[in-house]
């Protein structure tokens, strides 16, 4: 081989001599051929594939720039200097005989190479990023093998003359242009039609050189530097990673993937069977009975549900292994690339112990020549730059793999939760769905990180282990003995994690769940001031909860101090057996460093492997969750057939449906036909069907048989009103384009002008979370106003008139429903309770107990003399003679209404008209997870519209911006965490860690010391006692090193522990003592947020993040320590580092803390989306707009992956920065030893540069745990924000009210003012009234007077502007929040329920006995629904109360009034959402029970407060009339109004 080169270049190829002298050089030969050819053939191989854009038919080229000009004539001008050199040999060849054939050859490669760059350059045109990575590689490659024959050259002509001046100068011509044109593709380069892609992303374009060291990145990094970033300085998302697109590929993988899952589950099921083997054992169920048993299971005390997950029988199990793959096979592209990038660096891992090997010798032997020095320096640096640039690119793939994972996870459930069937909807509450968007998503990314490290650890430790044999043969086997051994410790410890993550997830959810509903339910906890039994409830969670996080923070500290053990024990047991086995074997600098180094390495992959193992089991745990839910039942919609039959809107045939799979027929056998443009209603007493057979049409139901036939787009309106978080003008829009006329024509008809009016910005008003500021009647009118909007064909209304007051219900009845309304041509549906619009309808449906007992014309059942005529003789009389002389009036009141503008903008306060405005039955259960969200404080709403800052003279926005806090997280956020911690445990848990790095540095100064024992007992016998010094003592320190560690962590785990237990308690508690006002300016889901995820930080994230902090601290010192001690002028080196390492880190850690809030901001509004979609789902399929809301959910989801992305390249500019410091550190460490060779021993520049080898991991970790633990303590900032927040008034004071107070209940108004806040108008504007004891007064008066501010101001919701309330004497201002709500009582408007028995709803502190409860039960009317439960008073109710009918619901609520008996008595206008039977019943009672109470009602019916003592008629905050009823009507005045309105003559010609 070598012969025929030497003939091919005329020359020597190839000889040692040249090499071994001072100035050492390369034969002629060798550089013609290899290093020509070297560079030449990779961009051979590679660049076919970069001229592929060329040949794509439809890619466009984009515009010439100036650098592109530039590179283009530079490589024609290497074109022109290989043709010169080609003509040289020409001439060469004519003159002299032979010229070499290397003189012909290197020329032609070279010009056909220049030509193929110029192709490459053009090719480049096609794409995005105009510059080549693989030509930038062999610039890089052709300039480095150029230098040898650059540096011989100029040797030779320094020595003696030039021989071949032509060449000479060729050379260094070329060798100029490559270096230009090096430079030159550093720049990005820029196409001007790319200019606005660049504005978005400069990622798509920017150079390759731009892209390894992240230089795009810097502008925004500088921007952070000056000033807080938002999120419009975030660049944008490339295509590829947007959410729309990522879970386009999930999906389809999923697709495949979840069938061949279920077909296994199909074939688990029929196994289990045979095992089973006997085939009437039940287990051959079909399909749905097996579904039931799930039902059954799910039924049972929660207890149950949950306890065995993993293993319990049939029902439990689903179709699993799925998500793994699927994933694995949606990013398999970043997978390969990640995998490739981590191949060579763990390649590269391994040649600096072999370098440092050289090295020691090199410093060992006094013979070696300096260059053999200088050249190793020079290699461990290029080593390690390489290393960090695969290190990072790696990394960089990892974290956009874990946020894409996440995306797309999100994503799935998203659009999982749109068509999700009931029964699996009913398998998990809103909370958990949320978890598993917030925590398993979560999961799944931190796994994505890490994901490699499950091949690569166990890579890595094998190498090493070669290694090590290499350097001290058989006794490695020792060390690895230790780890093997190490290794069931591990396992142990993983699994007993394992469990207590299970469990602890569990609380979790828990916790969650209970925090919503008092979330939820806040209102009523004030009312009935129960927040201490509540609060003492979620502290035993709680205290669940944190035992298991200690035994979890002990499990790690103990894993924590096997895996510091592990590496020193490793090396004591080699070391050792290797002394003690052979007289000969001296442990020498080169072996004890080598070995060292590579024993560092170890020690990364040991490290991370339990980590990335126990990862993987939460992960597990999530996987089961996701795939349970992911590959749940759809909702099947088969039943719902679209078929034209002429002259039918809708056709029921025998349809028959209910609720579960199996459960009971929720309707039975019904058959109707509705035909088109009629208007038809449904009627019936509570819990008779009518919501279940509206939810039937809808499709929401579980088909037993028979069909329903729908023609034409529905439109539907629920009975509690679903508003988004969005204006008033978008939520009556609901994605349809605007039409001016048709929208003003919707408002008028629904009568919204006048709200409109009150409202601060009109229809842009921005209407907080479940529409809580506008009131009752409001948020049903936006609803059917976004019904008629639709301009659907067919138009299913549920008892859409419940929540407005009477004259706004003839109004809208008149204008929107009736024969002559906005809809007389459509099919309208409609659910009523009302009886004065039956006469005008087209058709009746009376059901009863889930069947169609009789219907058609009014006339005709009256003339049937059935069921439904006796119920209209009862009830219906007054309202009939009425109900036509009205109709005039009403438009009128409609208008008037609302002549007060200055009020409160709230255009009624809720129900008024005999009617439902809540759920039924199975409405309720319906909507199994509505009604959380429905959160139960449209009562409290007027507050909220009033809180506006009236600076914003709009008043548009509510709910204010989250506050994101910006510039550096305060010392003080420390400080109150460590304080939470203890102060004294955080001053042992520090010195811990210092002794333990003092023992470190000890340990490597002794082995120096030892090392050098080698060269003092040159050529003598080793003595023994010596040796065994040696290796105690290195023991001793080492052990001592582990303890110290031990004894730091296991504090610390207490330490932290108790930091949570006291942040969670105050937090909680400040919580509760908030006042009403501070949730209707805040959403519920940010409160949450608050719960979940800051204190999951505080429990989980932040401890490690302070210990890890404290390690790397100590590691970094001490390296330093022991460089310094090797090379004194190290410490001149360190200065100028350090300081580029602070502005780095400085300009870094402002603009990542930033970047983290956004997150955090931005990932709010997905789960407050999600939230809100899963509580309206029936409207939004409905009307068919699932596709809108899952584009919503995409822009949303991709607004925080910006951010997250964003944070993630900031990570990697970082680290590719600092990784450039490790370099240099290693560099001049090596470098100073070199130059300071003579004075030095080989064991202490072993120990130096090796310690400087290790010191660049732990710099870059070091910032990271700075800044991570920066971001992190912002949780405590976040949950010290809700600490801070103004409380109400104490609970207790020292001024207790007698016992038995109020004895006689009389209550005194004297000159009472009061107002919203301090900056508003007043509300109550000096109201003074007496009420005497027993009496009964009810308030009246038109929306916005200031009824319900009364009662509010009663119960202390409003403190007092000016004057006074007296309650038997005693002013209400001076006593305790809780002495004066438990001694009133009240019936609110919305009856809340709580999770938990109904023992605990009705009496949450246990102060009565079982028999008072019965008896309360009793004169509720509830004894008998209570005593056909098995459970009896435990029987449970779940989430919002939902397994009660709303009806019910409002029985519960008089129950708890009856319980408490208190002298007074405040009605909320509670009958809204009962049938005229139970309201029939619930009057008689209070009339009856309440007779020596004093008794206040807020009525919005009049006919509820004909026969009370007195009326009280409120108008614009003033009383303006107060006498009895018969008075007032004789009086004309506004009561006299009214009651015309209402169809009231006189007070006996009322029925209730």
């Amino acid at each position: 081989m070598s012969a025929a080169l030497e003939e091919f270049c005329g020359s020597i190829f190839w000889n040692d001599s040249y090499l071994a002298r001072p100035d050492a050089d390369l034969p002629v030969c060798f550089q013609q051929t290899v290093l020509v050819w070297v560079p030449l053939g990779f961009f051979w191989i590679l660049a076919p594939w970069q001229l592929l854009p060329m040949c794509k038919s439809k890619a466009k080229k984009s515009s010439v720039t100036k650098l592109y000009i530039i590179k283009q004539m530079l490589a024609a001008l290497l074109v022109v200097t290989a043709v010169a050199e080609l003509a040289l040999a020409f001439v060469e060849d004519t003159e002299q005989d032979t010229v070499p054939a290397v003189k012909y050859t290197n020329p032609s490669l070279y010009i056909a190479t220049w030509l193929l760059v110029l192709l490459v350059h053009e090719a480049r045109r096609f794409c995005l990023r105009r510059d080549s990575g693989v030509l930038f590689c062999f610039w890089i490659l052709s300039l480095l093998c150029g230098i040898l024959p650059f540096q011989s050259l100029v040797r030779r002509a320094l020595q003696e003359p030039i021989s071949d001046l032509p060449r000479f100068i060729l050379f260094f011509i070329s060798y100029g242009l490559q270096l230009l044109i090096f430079l030159v593709s550093g720049f990005s380069d820029v196409a001007p039609e790319t200019k606005e892609i660049r504005k978005k992303n400069p990622e798509v374009t920017a150079s390759f050189l731009s892209s390894i060291t992240f230089e795009w990145y810097s502008s925004v990094v500088f921007k952070g530097y000056r000033k807080p970033l938002e999120i419009e300085d975030v660049w944008e998302l490339k295509d590829k990673d947007r959410t729309q697109a990522l879970c386009t590929a999930f999906e389809k993988n999923m697709k495949t993937a979840i069938q061949k899952a279920q077909a296994e589950l199909e074939k688990r099921k029929r196994k289990k069977r045979h095992q089973k083997g006997d085939p009437d054992h039940g287990n051959n169920m079909t399909k749905a009975q097996s579904q039931d048993i799930l039902v059954l299971e799910e039924k049972q005390p929660k207890k149950k549900k949950k306890g065995d997950k993993g293993d319990s029988g049939p029902p439990e199990d689903y179709a699993r292994g799925w998500l793994m793959k699927t994933l694995g096979k949606t990013f398999r592209q970043n997978l390969m690339l990640a995998v490739a990038f981590k191949l060579v660096y763990d390649a590269l891992v391994f040649v600096s112990p072999q370098l440092l090997k050289l090295l020691i010798a090199f410093v060992s032997d006094e013979e070696a020549f300096a260059w053999q020095g200088y050249l190793y320096a020079i290699l461990l640096f290029l080593a390690a730059v390489v290393q960090s640039i695969c290190l990072q690119q790696h990394f960089s793939l990892c974290f956009q793999l874990g946020i894409n994972v996440r995306a797309s996870l999100i994503a799935a459930i998203y659009k999982k939760s749109l068509t999700m069937s009931n029964a699996t909807r009913k398998e998990s509450t809103v909370g958990e769905t949320v978890n598993l968007m917030s925590a398993d998503a979560q999961r799944f990314m931190d796994m994505a990180n890490f994901v490699h490290q499950l091949w690569s650890s166990p890579l890595q430790i094998i190498l090493s282990i070669v290694f090590l044999w290499a350097e001290l043969g058989a006794s490695v086997l020792a060390g690895i003995a230790v780890m093997v051994l190490l290794i069931p410790i591990n396992a142990f410890l993983v699994a007993k994690a394992k469990t207590i993550q299970v469990r602890n997830m569990k609380n979790k959810d828990e916790r969650m769940k209970i925090m919503t509903e008092i979330l939820n339910g806040i209102k009523i906890l004030k009312l009935f001031a129960w927040e201490p039994s509540f609060e003492k409830r979620v502290n035993d969670i709680r205290a669940h909860e944190l035992k298991d996080l200690l035994k979890f923070s002990y499990l790690q500290s103990i894993s924590v101090f096997v895996f510091t053990c592990a590496p020193f024990l490793v090396s004591l047991a080699s070391f050792a057996v290797y002394v003690m086995v052979d007289e000969n074997n001296i442990l020498d600098a080169q072996k004890a460093f080598t070995a060292i180094s590579l024993f560092n390495v170890l020690r990364f992959p040991m490290a991370m492997l339990p980590m990335v193992l126990s990862s993987l089991v939460q992960t597990n745990v999530s996987t089961a969750r996701l795939e349970r839910y992911l590959s749940g039942e759809n909702l099947d919609t088969s039943a719902i057939q679209h078929n034209p039959i002429p002259g039918n809107a809708v056709r029921f045939s025998e349809a028959t449906f209910s609720w579960e799979q199996d459960g009971s027929a929720a309707i039975r056998d019904v058959t109707l036909d509705i035909t088109p443009g009629s208007l038809v209603a449904v009627v019936g007493a509570v819990g008779s069907g009518k919501s279940s057979l509206v939810s039937a049409m809808l499709g929401e139901m579980e088909n037993i048989k028979g069909h329903i036939n729908i023609q034409g787009s529905l439109a539907y309106v629920p009975q509690q009103a679903w508003i988004q978080n969005a204006t008033l003008k978008d939520n009556i829009l609901f994605g349809s384009e605007l039409d001016e006329a048709r929208y003003q024509q919707v408002l008028k008809a629904c009568a919204l002008l006048p709200d409109l009016k009150l409202l601060p910005a009109g229809d842009q008003t921005e209407i907080g979370e479940k529409g809580i500021n506008l009131s009752g009647g409001q948020k049903q009118r936006v609803s059917l106003a976004r019904a008629v909007y639709s301009n659907a064909d067919i138009y299913v209304l549920d008892d859409p008139l419940s929540a407005v007051d009477a004259h706004v219900g003839k109004y809208l009845f008149k204008h929107v429903l009736g024969p002559k309304g906005l809809l007389q041509k459509k099919t309208r549906i409609l659910v009523t309770h009302s009886i004065s619009f039956l006469p005008q309808v087209d058709n009746i449906v009376v059901m009863a107990a889930g069947a169609v007992t009789e219907h058609g014309s009014y006339s005709n059942l009256l003339a049937n003399k059935g069921a439904f005529a006796q119920f209209l003789n009862l009830y219906g009389r007054q309202e009939e003679d009425v109900s036509e002389k009205n109709n005039t009036a009403v438009g009128l009141a409609g208008d008037e209404e609302q002549s007060d503008e200055d009020l409160e903008p709230c255009v009624e306060e809720g129900p008024e008209d005999v009617v439902t405005m809540t759920l039924k039955r199975e409405a309720s259960i319906h909507r199994r997870q509505l009604s959380r969200s429905l959160s139960k404080r449209s009562t409290s709403s007027w507050k909220k519209a009033q809180e506006e800052p009236r600076k914003k003279v709009k008043g548009q926005q509510l709910i204010e911006k989250e506050a994101v806090e910006t510039g550096r997280v305060k010392f003080s956020m420390y400080m109150q965490y460590l304080r939470a911690v203890g102060l004294c445990y955080s001053f042992w848990i520090a010195m811990g860690y210092v002794a333990e790095y003092a023992a470190y540095v000890g340990t490597n100064l002794w082995l120096s010391a030892w090392t050098d024992d080698a060269q003092r007992y040159l050529n003598q016998t080793y003595p023994t006692e010596q040796r065994d010094l040696r290796i105690a003592v290195f023991g001793v320190l080492g052990v001592s090193q582990a303890v110290f560690l031990l004894f730091a962590t296991m504090l610390s785990a207490r330490g932290a522990t108790r930091a949570s237990r006291v942040l969670h308690r105050q937090l909680l508690s400040n919580i509760l003592h908030v006042p009403m006002s501070f949730f209707d300016t805040t959403p519920i889901g940010r409160i949450v947020n608050r719960f979940a995820k800051d204190i999951f930080t505080v429990d989980e994230t932040i401890p490690t993040s302070f210990r890890t902090w404290l390690s790397c601290f100590m590691g970094i010192i001490s390296t330093l320590i022991t460089i310094c001690l090797a090379t004194p002028y190290f410490a001149l080196i360190i200065i100028p580092l350090s300081i580029f390492y602070y502005f780095v880190l400085r300009f870094y850690i402002s603009t990542s803390r930033q970047l983290r809030r956004l997150d955090s901001v931005t990932r709010s509004p997905i789960y407050s989306h999600f939230g809100e979609t899963v509580s309206g789902l029936s409207v939004i399929r409905a009307y068919e707009h699932q596709e809108r809301f899952m584009q919503h959910n995409e822009t949303i989801m991709d607004i925080n992956q910006k951010s997250v992305y964003s944070w993630i390249i900031s990570n990697r500019w970082l680290a590719i920065r600092l990784e450039f410091v490790g370099s240099l550190v290693v560099f001049f460490s090596a470098l100073l030893a070199v130059i300071s060779k003579s004075t030095l021993a080989g064991g202490i520049v072993g120990l130096s540069v090796s310690s400087a080898l290790s010191v660049t991991q732990t710099l870059n970790w070091l910032v990271r745990t700075s800044s991570e633990l920066e971001t992190n303590i912002v949780a405590v900032e976040r949950v010290h924000e809700y600490m801070k927040v103004e409380n109400e008034a104490p609970w207790v004071t020292g001024k207790r009210p007698p016992r038995g107070w109020p004895s006689k209940g009389e209550i005194q108004f004297i000159d009472y003012k009061v107002r919203y806040r301090p900056e508003l108008d007043l509300v109550l504007q000096g109201i003074t009234c007496n009420i005497g004891s027993t009496e009964k007064v009810g308030v009246v008066g038109r929306t916005g007077a200031g009824k319900s501010s009364l009662t509010n101001c009663l119960f202390r919701m409003l403190e007092a502007a000016g004057g006074k309330i007296l309650i038997d004497e005693v002013d209400i201002a001076t006593i305790g929040l809780h002495d004066l709500r438990k001694n009133l009582t009240i019936i609110p408007q919305d009856p809340v329920l709580f999770t938990g028995t109904l023992r605990m709803n009705l009496d949450p502190f246990d102060q009565y006995s079982d028999e008072e409860v019965w008896k309360a039960l009793e004169l509720a009317h509830l004894k008998t629904y209570v005593q056909d439960h098995p459970e009896g008073l435990l029987h449970l109710v779940s989430e919002g109360g939902e397994n009660l009918s709303v009806g019910q619901r409002q029985l519960v609520c008089l129950a708890r009034a009856l319980l408490r008996k208190a002298k007074i008595l405040i009605l909320d206008e509670a009958t809204a959402a009962v049938d005229l039977e139970t309201d029939h019943l619930i009057q008689t009672t209070i009339r009856s029970e309440f007779s020596d109470c004093t008794v206040l009602t807020i009525a919005h019916r009049l006919h509820t407060i004909m026969d009370s003592n007195r009326v009280m008629v409120l108008q614009a905050g003033q009383i303006v009339e107060f006498d009895s009823p018969e008075e007032l009507l004789q009086k004309q005045g506004i009561f006299s109004m009214m009651a015309k309105d209402a169809g009231i003559t006189s007070t006996e010609s009322t029925a209730l």
